[in-house]
């Protein structure tokens, strides 16, 4: 049985109010550890159903085992996994790799997924991010990509998107560690840009800094998927922040509360653009504004679908 130590259990009672009747939904909020991001998360999640007109009362219990809820809110893969074992309960994993997320599904024998489970991921829709490189490096067509068997991503699904919107992909992949900057050395020569994704694999804590050197030396600049990443000296990205991600897990819990149906698992409706203009300006890249960049893409979406990037 895992003690609090281990991890952090928040249940939380919540009361939501639907447009024809009150319904008090038992809500247990459980996050994978205490560090920053998560509690940031927390912490506007409590906001926004708070906004929401909702009551919250927090409540800290032991361990999942003993949580009595109509709902379980996931904070990360741990928590997810965790919380899937539950069979009885219904799930919603936030904060969480699609790659992860599904993976951790193909695990789960039937007897034990729960009925109804579902996510809200972490990464971004590789159209936005496509879109993000073509608004702010429009001359750099050619994107470079490293990965590992792990992340399972179809690699030629991806060139084709990337193709139609005029570009090409230079891909390799990373079977182990010892060939990563062998793999990274090809890539670069090929490339305009490297575009980092969310692999445990390749961009690990001991990596990255290296990887950045690498990229600078070539003239590549590198995009990453964080502000941490912008702020190690990648030239940019595009991210969800935990305050966005719990803005759109409260309009899903509420969903739920309503209709008794989770949303099916989707991308982050919302998302920040993140540059660093003194690695740009060390590279000889002009970037535009956060601003320009948004507005593009936002265009480029309208083009598509009808409905903007938020």
């Amino acid at each position: 049985m895992l003690r609090l130590s281990a991890l952090i259990w928040l249940t939380t009672a919540v009361l939501l109010a639907a447009a024809a009747q009150a319904k008090t939904l038992n809500l247990s909020l459980v996050m994978s550890d205490s560090s920053p991001p998560y509690r940031q998360f927390a912490d506007s999640f409590g906001s926004a159903l708070a906004a929401s007109k909702s009551d919250v009362n927090m409540i800290e219990v032991a361990d999942l085992g003993t949580a009595s809820a109509d709902l379980i809110v996931a904070v990360g893969m741990r928590a997810a996994g965790l919380a899937a074992a539950r069979s009885d309960i219904p799930v919603l994993a936030v904060m969480v790799p699609e790659a992860g997320y599904r993976e951790m599904l193909a695990r789960l024998s039937p007897q034990v997924r729960p009925a109804m489970i579902s996510a809200i991921y972490l990464d971004q829709p590789w159209a936005r991010r496509i879109e993000f490189l073509r608004a702010a490096l429009p001359e750099r067509r050619r994107i470079g990509l490293l990965y590992s068997p792990d992340t399972h991503i179809d690699i030629e699904d991806l060139r084709k998107t990337i193709a139609a919107r005029g570009g090409s992909l230079v891909a390799q992949p990373v079977p182990s560690a010892d060939q990563l900057f062998a793999r990274l050395e090809s890539v670069l020569a090929g490339s305009d840009v490297l575009l980092a994704i969310a692999d445990g694999t390749i961009y690990t804590s001991s990596n990255i800094r290296n990887i950045l050197l690498t990229s600078y030396r070539h003239g590549v600049p590198l995009v990453g998927i964080s502000q941490a990443y912008v702020n190690a000296g990648a030239l940019g990205a595009v991210f969800s922040s935990p305050e966005q991600l719990a803005g759109q897990t409260s309009a899903a819990v509420i969903y739920f509360a309503r209709t008794g149906q989770l949303p099916e698992p989707r991308y982050p409706e919302t998302f920040t653009i993140a540059l660093n203009q003194q690695v740009a300006r060390s590279l000889g890249i002009g970037l535009p504004a956060r601003e320009a960049i948004r507005v593009q893409m936002e265009h480029t979406q309208m083009d598509k679908t009808g409905e903007p990037n938020r």
